[in-house]
């Protein structure tokens, strides 16, 4: 990788090296005991539900052990397992992908279990308003946070700011389902394909860019792609984002998965957020298939709560988007051409939604009719 693709100049390696990972624990811990909410301390019991194969657990376990708190850790992250051991080990603190967060809510060993001192960073995927309340309802002092593999991973977290502590409920929640703040170390912008900054007016949308001293600085073997990702001396995420004026960030979508149909970018992320409203729903995804006339047209695979079945249809799905799209939430073109119903949706070994293999199985399904 060339050296002008780099945010330090040769020779400064070795110090890169040591500030990343003295950093690499050390801000997290800090931000994370200082925070007005939320907080991880000495005084917490800590388990993780991320797997450590996930940059190692999204490097939690070092800031747990910098910290010298209890750890548990629980093996094979079965729901109502994972709820004994926070009832048996008083559990406070843990993160993990809305899935799992979804599934221990859901479960009903869930009702005998008191969550009012758990404290949760979700992240892998976005976190849903309807989820994020149903944790508030429980107690549960419930926070997205924002990283990727390449970026060791913790680059924000959405703790409140203290003017939003006392907000009304709906606008807290909005908040916390948000990116968030980066973190101390953490240089962000949000850019368009100039590199120049967007509007920090929480609308405008660009990439999401970074530095910081505990990135990586490529990819092994491929010295093309690790120059792509430092293009311009920043880190590419890869990610569509906005920022408010309050320094919010949110992930609009993956640039590879927002839906690009009728000459307008549909959010897939916003799309699910929406369908997720409704009461039936218990997982959705939305990926965009080619089509020859709109370049693209959105597909949803849904899962049903159970005893749903008659109560929403493809139909009322429809509708349902359709009038968020009339009310201007989402564009008109965002309305999904099909609904399927399954009983699983494909996700990875981390617990995110697979786009690539549902897109790919939905070509499969189309291209054998």
């Amino acid at each position: 990788m060339g050296a002008s693709a780099l945010p330090f100049a040769p020779g400064q390696f070795d110090l890169v090296l040591f500030n990343g990972s003295l950093h690499y624990a050390a801000d997290p811990a800090a931000t994370l005991a200082n925070a007005p909410h939320a907080t991880f301390t000495v005084r917490d019991v800590y388990m993780p539900i991320t797997p450590m194969f996930h940059v190692h657990a999204w490097g939690l376990p070092y800031v747990a052990t910098l910290l010298g708190v209890k750890q548990v850790y629980p093996g094979r992250y079965v729901p109502d397992a994972l709820l004994g051991l926070i009832a048996r080990e008083d559990v406070t603190f843990s993160h993990c992908v809305p899935t799992i967060l979804q599934m221990m809510l859901g479960t009903p060993a869930a009702a005998g279990v008191d969550l009012s001192h758990w404290k949760v960073i979700v992240g892998g995927s976005a976190l849903a308003l309807p989820l994020a309340r149903a944790a508030l309802e429980r107690g549960i002092d419930v926070i997205a946070g924002y990283g990727m593999s390449e970026t060791c991973p913790i680059l924000t977290l959405a703790h409140l700011l203290p003017g939003l502590l006392d907000a009304p409920a709906e606008e807290s929640v909005r908040y916390r389902c948000k990116a968030g703040r980066p973190i101390p170390f953490v240089q962000l912008r949000v850019v368009d394909a100039q590199m120049k900054d967007v509007a920090h007016d929480g609308v405008s949308q660009g990439e999401v860019v970074v530095r910081s001293p505990w990135l990586t600085q490529g990819y092994l073997g491929e010295p093309e792609k690790s120059e792509e990702l430092w293009r311009g001396g920043w880190l590419h995420t890869g990610d569509v984002g906005v920022i408010d004026g309050d320094g919010y960030l949110k992930i609009v979508d993956r640039i590879k998965d927002v839906v690009k149909t009728g000459g307008e970018w549909v959010s897939s992320l916003d799309l699910e957020d929406i369908i997720l409203r409704m009461p039936g729903i218990a997982e959705v995804a939305v990926v965009g298939i080619p089509d020859e006339r709109w370049g693209e047209r959105p597909i949803a695979l849904v899962v049903l709560k159970p005893g749903q079945g008659g109560a929403t249809t493809e139909g009322t799905i429809r509708l349902h988007v359709d009038e968020h799209a009339r009310r201007g939430a989402i564009s008109r073109f965002a309305v999904p051409d099909r609904v399927h119903f399954v009983d699983v949706i494909p996700k990875t070994s981390v617990g995110k939604l697979d786009k690539k293999l549902i897109r790919a199985n939905l070509q499969n399904r189309d291209a054998a009719r």
